[in-house]
C-alpha cells in the first residue's frame, strides 16, 4: 500500500506521505537554519525542534481509516476521520520531546493558552476527546512502525529548556513548520512553484542605486538642499545599538533618507531583509513605487524585489491558504496592522511569515501612532526581544516622535528602556522644522453641524480641499452628498471601501488634479487612510474630531510646501444622523482633543506626548488592558493574546469584487497579488445582511453594487436608503 499525505485534487495526483514529510523536513529545517543564523540565544535548538516536529507532524495520517479517506477518489472536501495531529504530538511526548510535541499539536489549530494545557496534566498537547486519544494510543506502535519503514528516521529525544523569550520562540518554531507544510502542499497541487527563487538583498548595490536616484531628483532651493543634507545624514549615521529615532517633519524626504540608512545598516549587520511598516494601507503603493524605481537592479523583477503587502488575509484552509501573502522579498512594504498582528498571532496561517523576520532591519513609520495605546507596550516588548535575541534593527519615525516607553502615565508598566539613538541631529531638525512654523492654522468649529451645513461650509473655503471623516460609511455618505450638490467632478472619494486597485487609481487622479493649478473647486472626502505618507498638498483641510495625533497627521496634507500664508485645518463634530456612523474607538482621544481646542491650547507636534498621557489617565481601562496583555504573554496564553491584540476592532473577511477572479478562486486558482488588488475587507457580522457569497473557505464575493467612486459602500447605501424608504429609482 502506498501511504498518502494528501488526496488527489482535480488534475493533480495524490501526494505520498514520504514525499510530503521529506519535503517539509528539508524546507522547515532550512527556514529554521536561516532564522537561527541571526539568533543570539538558540544554538541549534530551533532547528532541532523544527526538524523533529516536521518529521512527525503527519504521523496520524498513517492510520487505516485516514488512509482510506485519502485514497477515496470521491472525497473532495471534509476532515479526516481521526485528528491526525494527535498521533504526532503523542509520539513526540513519548520520545521526551515536549517542545516539538507542542509545535505538532499546534500546526493546524494554532498555539494554545498554555495555562489551559498545563491543566490537562498528562494529557497535555493531546486531543481533548478521550476517544481520539484512546484510538491513537492503541494504534501508536503500528503507526511508528509504518513511519520507520517509510522514512527510516526517528529523531526524537530530550530537549533542553529554552532560556530566551519562550512565547516568541514558540511562534518562530511554528512559523517554520507551518510555512514548510503549507508551501509543500501548495506546490504539490500546482498552486505555488516548487522552488521559487527570490532575489537577495544586495544592500550595497541597492544603496548605490538609491544614491543615483536621489541625486537625480534635483532642486536648487533651500528646502531641497536640506533634504539632501537629511539624506546624507541618515545614510552615513553611525549606529551600533538596536534602536534609532528619526524625528523629522513633513516634506523632509524621509522615504528615501531612512531607506538609505536601512541599507547601510543592512550592510554592516549582514541583514537579509528590509521591512517598511506604514500606518495605512492606501499609502503603501506610493512608497512601493518609489522603492521600485530606486532599488531594483538591472534584470530583476520589481515585484519580487519590493513586495507590496497590504492584505491581512491569512487562510488556514488547505484549499485557500496558497492565497496568503508572505515575507520572502528582500524589501517588504506592509501595514502596521498586518505586521504587528502577525507578531501577536497564534494561527499557523499568519505565523508562517514570522521566520523571515530575524536578521532584518525594520522602519516603523509614525511609530507612536501605528497602534492603539493599549497595544503599544506589548508590541514594544516584542520589538526588544526581536532586537536582543533575533538580531533585528529598528528605526522609529515620526514628525514628532513620542517615546511612549518613557511616558509618565506608563510608569507602572514594566517596559524595556534600551538606548535609542537620534538619526537627525538637533541642528538639522531645527532647520527642517522652520518650514512647519505657521504652515497651517488650526481652527475649531464649536457647534456640531449637519450634513447639508458641512457641504456648504466646506465648499465656501478655498480649494482644493481635504475633508476627513471618522468612518468608511460617513465618508461615503458625505462624498455622495457632495456629488449631488455640485457634480461628480467636484468631489473625489478615498477609503477602504475601494479595492486597492481603485484606491491607487484615485490617488493618481488626485495627484494629477493637485498639480493642475487651474483645477481648484473640488474636495477629497476620505477616511484616516490619507493622514500619513501620501504626498498630497491641499489648500484647506477639515478633520472630524478624533485625536490630536490624527489631526497633526492630517495637517501634513495641507499647504505641504508652505506657499499659502492663511491655510487652515479645521476640526468639527457632526450632528447625529442615521446615515452616519460613529467610531467608538475615538471616544477618549476625542474628549482629550476637544478639551485642548476649547481651552485654546496651541496645537503643535510637541503636544503629542501630553495628549497620550492624558488619554491614558482619562481611560482607566487602558492600563488594565496593558497589564492584562503583558501577564497573558508572560503565561504564554497564545490564543488569548491573539484574540485581544487587535489593531482594528473588527473581525473581517476577504471579499472579492471582480467576477473573473471570484470564478478563478472557486476553481482553486488565482493568486494573492490579484486578490490584494481586487478585494476589500468587510466585517464578518455583515456576511448575511450584505449578501456576501462564499466562493471558497473564508473567501467571499461581493454581490451588491460596486463602483470605483464609492466602492462597496454604494451597495451598502442602497440598503440603508431602502430601510428608510429613500431608495431612488
Amino acid at each position: 500500500m502506498e501511504y498518502l499525505a494528501h488526496s488527489a485534487k482535480g488534475e493533480n495526483p495524490p501526494q505520498t506521505y514520504a514525499a510530503h514529510v521529506e519535503g517539509v523536513y528539508h524546507e522547515a529545517g532550512r527556514y529554521a537554519d536561516e532564522a537561527e543564523h541571526h539568533s543570539r540565544v538558540c544554538a541549534g535548538q530551533l532547528k532541532g525542534i523544527v526538524r523533529r516536529s516536521a518529521l512527525w507532524h503527519d504521523l496520524g495520517k498513517l492510520d487505516d481509516e485516514n488512509q482510506a479517506f485519502l485514497h477515496d477518489p470521491g472525497q473532495k472536501h471534509g476532515s479526516l476521520p481521526w485528528n491526525h495531529t494527535d498521533a504526532g504530538s503523542a509520539a513526540l511526548k513519548e520520545g521526551d520531546s515536549p517542545y516539538s510535541a507542542l509545535v505538532v499539536f499546534s500546526h493546524h489549530k494554532g498555539l494554545p493558552d498554555m495555562e489551559s494545557e498545563y491543566a490537562k496534566h498528562e494529557e497535555i498537547f493531546r486531543d481533548s476527546r478521550p476517544s481520539v486519544r484512546s484510538h491513537f494510543d492503541n494504534e501508536m506502535a503500528l503507526l511508528i512502525k509504518r513511519h520507520m519503514e517509510i522514512l527510516s528516521a526517528d529523531g526524537r529525544g530530550p530537549e533542553e529548556p529554552f532560556e530566551g523569550d519562550q512565547p516568541v520562540f514558540f511562534r518562530m518554531a511554528l512559523s517554520c513548520l507551518a510555512d514548510a507544510d503549507h508551501t509543500n502542499t501548495a506546490a504539490a497541487y500546482g498552486q505555488a512553484p516548487e522552488n521559487e527563487e527570490m532575489p537577495q538583498l544586495r544592500s550595497g548595490e541597492r544603496l548605490e542605486a538609491l544614491d543615483r536616484y536621489v541625486s537625480g531628483l534635483g532642486g536648487g532651493d533651500e528646502r531641497s538642499r536640506l533634504r539632501s543634507e537629511m539624506y546624507a545624514a541618515c545614510r552615513d549615521a553611525k549606529v551600533t545599538g538596536a534602536f534609532t529615532a528619526c524625528d523629522s517633519p513633513v516634506g523632509s524626504g524621509k522615504t528615501t533618507a531612512v531607506m538609505a540608512h536601512l541599507l547601510r545598516q543592512a550592510m554592516e549587520r549582514n541583514a537579509r531583509r528590509v521591512f517598511v511598516v506604514l500606518p495605512y494601507t492606501n499609502i503603501i503603493k506610493q512608497s512601493v513605487d518609489v522603492y521600485r524605481k530606486s532599488l531594483v537592479l538591472p534584470g530583476e523583477d520589481p515585484e519580487k524585489v519590493v513586495a507590496e503587502l497590504h492584505s491581512r488575509a491569512d487562510f488556514q484552509d488547505e484549499d485557500t491558504r496558497y492565497l496568503t501573502s508572505l515575507w520572502r522579498a528582500p524589501v517588504v512594504v506592509t501595514t502596521a496592522v498586518a505586521f504587528f498582528e502577525t507578531l501577536a498571532s497564534n494561527r499557523p496561517s499568519a505565523l508562517r511569515r514570522l521566520h523571515e523576520l530575524p536578521g532584518s532591519v525594520v522602519f516603523v513609520d509614525e511609530a507612536h501612532n501605528s497602534l492603539p495605546l493599549k497595544l503599544l507596550p506589548l508590541a514594544w516588548r516584542w520589538m526588544n526581544t526581536l532586537a536582543e535575541e533575533w538580531n533585528c534593527y529598528w528605526v522609529l519615525a515620526s514628525g514628532s516622535l513620542v517615546r511612549y516607553w518613557q511616558l509618565d502615565s506608563l510608569g507602572s508598566v514594566e517596559m524595556p528602556r534600551p538606548a535609542v539613538a537620534d538619526l537627525v541631529d538637533e541642528n538639522l531638525r531645527e532647520q527642517l522644522m522652520q518650514y512647519e512654523q505657521r504652515r497651517v492654522l488650526f481652527e475649531w468649529k464649536r457647534e456640531a453641524i449637519s450634513r447639508e451645513e458641512l457641504v456648504d461650509w466646506v465648499r465656501s473655503t478655498p480649494g482644493p480641499r481635504l475633508l476627513i471623516l471618522n468612518t468608511v460609511q460617513s465618508a461615503a455618505v458625505i462624498a455622495e452628498d457632495f456629488c449631488k450638490a455640485c457634480g461628480r467632478n467636484c468631489v473625489e472619494h478615498l477609503s477602504t471601501a475601494l479595492t486597492a486597485e481603485d484606491r491607487n487609481n484615485t490617488i493618481e487622479r488626485v495627484k494629477a488634479r493637485l498639480k493642475d493649478k487651474s483645477d481648484t473647486d473640488w474636495t477629497l472626502v476620505a477616511t484616516s487612510c490619507v493622514e500619513a505618507g501620501v504626498d498630497f498638498s491641499f489648500r484647506s483641510g477639515f478633520r472630524e474630531l478624533s485625536s490630536l495625533l490624527s489631526l497633526l497627521q492630517a495637517a501634513g496634507r495641507v499647504n505641504r510646501n508652505g506657499i499659502y500664508p492663511d491655510a487652515a485645518m479645521w476640526s468639527f463634530a457632526m450632528q447625529d444622523d442615521s446615515m452616519l456612523k460613529k467610531n467608538p474607538g475615538f471616544d477618549t482621544s476625542r474628549e482629550v482633543l476637544k478639551s485642548y481646542l476649547n481651552k485654546g491650547v496651541e496645537i503643535v507636534p510637541e503636544l503629542s506626548t501630553r495628549s497620550m498621557n492624558d488619554e491614558i489617565i482619562l481611560d482607566d481601562s487602558c492600563l488594565k488592558t496593558i497589564n492584562c496583555l503583558n501577564n497573558e504573554e508572560d503565561a504564554s496564553c497564545f490564543d488569548t493574546v491573539c484574540s485581544k491584540f487587535v489593531v482594528i476592532e473588527s473581525n473581517t473577511v476577504t471579499v472579492v469584487v471582480e467576477g473573473e477572479l471570484a470564478k478563478s478562486i472557486e476553481h482553486g486558482q488565482g493568486d494573492w497579488q490579484r486578490l490584494q488588488k481586487k478585494s476589500v475587507s468587510i466585517r464578518r457580522e455583515r456576511i448575511k445582511s450584505w449578501a456576501l457569497k462564499e466562493i471558497a473557505k473564508g473567501v467571499f464575493q461581493w454581490t451588491l453594487r460596486y463602483d470605483p467612486f464609492l466602492g462597496y459602500m454604494c451597495g451598502v447605501l442602497d440598503l440603508e436608503k431602502s430601510k428608510d424608504g429613500m431608495l431612488e429609482v
